[in-house]
């Protein structure tokens, strides 16, 4: 071999010394970069430390937090059977009477997949005609105590 082809094959074998020893540099930096980023290395662990765990059954000043229901008898009932389709919103802004209440359940039974509810129903229909109860006003109170005047 020529003094020039092993000069050639040693220059080669450095420059892939050189080339392996920047991508090993490279890694290591952005492997220090990460541990700085996240010393703990918990994107790599399963998290369940951070998870917020809500008492989803809490009452406070009468009204069960997570669904604005009334603390009352059947509550339970009502979050289990009507909670699972609509909000507990949707349920209260009705209000209406028995016979009502009981319609719309058939309604939602024939037209909605709503299940049998059983007893269940009289359970439903009575927590919220006691503490839903129809309201009996119109879109507004009429005005009192007005004291008018003319327009010029």
């Amino acid at each position: 071999m020529s003094e020039h082809h092993i000069k050639n094959t040693k220059l080669k074998q450095a420059e892939k010394l050189a080339m392996q020893a920047v991508f090993l540099l490279s890694v290591a930096t952005l492997v220090l970069v990460f541990l700085a980023v996240d010393p703990t290395l918990s994107t790599f662990k399963e998290n369940s430390t951070n998870t917020i765990s809500l008492d989803e059954d809490r009452i406070e000043n009468g009204i069960h937090v997570r669904t604005g229901l009334i603390d009352a008898e059947g509550l339970q009932v009502v979050i289990n059977n009507c909670t699972n389709c609509h909000s507990a919103k949707l349920v209260t802004q009705n209000r209406m009477n028995a016979e009502r209440w009981n319609a719309t359940i058939r309604w939602m039974q024939k037209t909605q997949n709503l299940w049998d509810l059983g007893e269940n129903q009289k359970v439903i229909v009575d927590y919220l005609v006691a503490n839903y109860p129809v309201e009996e006003k119109g879109r507004r109170s009429q005005l009192s105590n007005i004291e008018w005047y003319e327009l010029k």
